[in-house]
C-alpha cells in the first residue's frame, strides 16, 4: 500500500469545525468541546523543537568544519595553503582539494603525514582519522 505524502494525509480524528459550523452549532445549541477534546494535540513547545532542528541542520559538525578551514592556514605550510583547501569532513576523513596535479603529488607523497599529525594534534585523532586529496 502506497501512502500519501505527509502533507496530503488526512488529519486524525474528526474534522475541525469551521467558523460557520461553530456559529451554526451555537445557534442550534450544540457544543463542539467534546469533539475538540478527542482530537490529539499536535502542538510542541519550542524547547522540544529546537534540539531536533539543530540536529537536522548538523550545526555542530558544520562549526567544526568551519573552524578547520580557518585553522588550515595557520597549521600547514603557507605554500601548501595557497594550493590546497579543505572542502569537507565525513566519517573521520578530511577531503582536501588541490589546484594542480603537481601539488597533489607533492602533498600526497611527502606532506600528508605531517599535515595529518598537525590536524590530529589540533582537533583530535578521533575527529580526523585520514586525509583524502582531490584534484579540483
Amino acid at each position: 500500500m502506497l501512502g500519501l505524502p505527509p502533507k496530503q494525509q488526512p488529519p486524525l480524528g474528526p474534522p475541525r469545525p469551521t467558523p460557520r459550523d461553530k456559529a451554526l452549532a451555537a445557534w442550534h445549541g450544540y457544543d463542539f468541546a467534546a469533539v475538540e477534546k478527542e482530537r490529539p494535540s499536535t502542538t510542541r513547545s519550542a524547547g522540544e523543537l529546537v534540539p531536533e532542528v539543530l540536529n537536522r541542520l548538523r550545526l555542530d559538525k558544520r562549526r567544526i568544519e568551519a573552524e578547520m578551514v580557518r585553522a588550515w592556514d595557520a597549521l600547514v605550510d603557507p605554500n601548501i595553503a595557497l594550493h590546497a583547501r579543505p572542502t569537507g569532513l565525513r566519517n573521520g576523513t578530511l577531503f582536501v582539494t588541490v589546484d594542480s596535479s603537481v601539488w597533489l603529488s607533492e602533498i600526497a607523497r611527502y606532506r600528508a603525514k605531517e599535515i595529518l599529525n598537525q590536524l590530529q594534534n589540533c582537533f583530535g585523532a578521533e575527529l580526523v582519522k585520514r586525509i583524502s586529496f582531490r584534484l579540483g
